[in-house]
């Protein structure tokens, strides 16, 4: 039988929800769960802000069997919704395998990551999102419907906010295994930052850009495929050489190879993440617009300092064909602030930004906090009428709707 819970939080400790928390042990239980259910939704590891995955009822899939498959010859591997990405890398190694592309924690479960659009980093690398080529899912009549790439509903499936039903397994891509080394820049310029972004995001294989919001002393976190050694300066920053660290529990930072699933997160499996001390909000906008977004972003400088904020990330993605992916249909940028949590005035810099950030039709991340009006958000995704007209025939009872998703979906 699964346990029930009362009022539990979400990670960040900023969210009581509201409903029961259920833990089925079987798809079978699920399965009962979900189609007894007048409203339901599902937990990952609790690491969004906001609520979107309040309910009634609330299911955790991390009881599931987990059943791991590798299927070489087709270089994928098939895992249950529940797992953390972290589960997977001892599996893949032994296989030398890989996945292409990580987030910043690597405690963050599958199915979670994947149904907000959660994207990691780098030119040429897709949202973790793009490297699902099947997946289960359990609509709101307590079945089990199958889509496998290619299928007519199922780019809109992959990325799906927690709308369409429970994921309780996903098939990734996976590619050979490749070791990482990781270097941090520090100095960066504002002037240079602007100048010459296109070339600081390319200099490796996954890039992320701090910029400093008071000075010019921005850093800049290079992960790239392990071949000779890495430049002793981009952009005018130069390569750190030791004593720095961003965070504590973070990757190595100071050129040391690692495999790829020790580098390319920002966190190793073994820290224990900062919970309750952070709040996130990010936005994702055409990669075109990064710098004029980026320049216009410099006027609130001021109001961004260590009261409110403890670090601004920049990250490129590559476009992918996933509906109501953050990257959908152009390459992408994402503009992630990583906030103290309690800060009164966080609302007010929110909806600031927001504001300044309009002109470019941006994107936020579902799992975060934002404030930018359902009809704005509809209107940056093209395929947002198919993804409603694909929720109403996989959901016509209406049961993983829930106050979130109304606020976006309201006319």
């Amino acid at each position: 039988m699964s346990a029930t819970t009362l009022h539990e939080t979400n990670w960040a400790g900023n969210l009581a929800y509201t409903g029961m928390v259920r833990r089925p042990a079987s798809v079978s239980e699920l399965q009962e769960i979900v189609a007894g259910a007048s409203r339901v939704r599902a937990l990952g590891s609790r690491h969004s802000f906001n609520d979107i995955a309040d309910s009634e009822v609330l299911v955790e899939t991390g009881g599931l069997p987990s059943d791991i498959t590798i299927d070489r010859a087709a270089r994928t591997i098939t895992v249950s919704a529940g797992q953390p990405y972290a589960a997977l890398s001892a599996p893949l190694s032994e296989n030398g395998l890989a996945l292409a592309n990580l987030a910043s924690l690597p405690h963050i479960t599958v199915g979670g990551a994947v149904s907000t659009g959660t994207h990691g980093s780098g030119d040429s690398n897709r949202a973790l999102s793009a490297a699902v080529c099947g997946i289960d899912i359990v609509t709101s009549d307590g079945e089990i419907r199958t889509l496998s790439r290619g299928d007519e509903d199922f780019a809109g499936a992959v990325v799906g906010i927690g709308a369409l039903g429970v994921v309780t397994r996903l098939t990734l891509d996976v590619i050979p295994a490749f070791e990482v080394r990781q270097d941090m820049y520090r100095g960066l310029s504002w002037t240079r930052l602007l100048s010459e972004f296109d070339a600081i995001t390319a200099s490796g294989y996954s890039v992320s850009i701090n910029p400093d919001w008071g000075g010019d002393v921005g850093t800049i976190r290079r992960k790239d495929i392990v071949t000779d050694d890495a430049p002793e300066e981009i952009a005018g920053a130069p390569r750190v050489r030791k004593g720095f660290r961003v965070f504590a529990g973070a990757t190595d930072q100071l050129g040391a190879a690692g495999a790829w699933y020790d580098r390319l997160p920002h966190f190793g499996a073994e820290f224990d993440p900062s919970f309750g001390q952070e709040v996130q909000s990010e936005w994702l906008l055409d990669r075109r617009h990064a710098v004029d977004a980026l320049d216009a972003l410099r006027t609130l400088g001021p109001r961004l300092d260590g009261d409110v904020l403890w670090s601004t990330e920049v990250r490129t993605v590559a476009a992918d064909e996933n509906w109501l992916s953050g990257a959908y249909g152009r390459d992408t940028v994402g503009i992630h602030f990583t906030w103290k949590k309690g800060r009164p005035e966080l609302d007010g810099l929110i909806e600031a930004i927001e504001a300044i950030l309009a002109p470019f039709a941006p994107r936020p991340h579902w799992g975060k906090l934002f404030r930018t009006q359902g009809h704005r958000i509809r209107a940056a995704y093209p395929r947002f009428e198919d993804f409603e007209r694909l929720r109403e025939r996989l959901d016509p009872r209406g049961a993983f709707r829930n106050r979130w998703l109304d606020r976006l979906i309201s006319r």
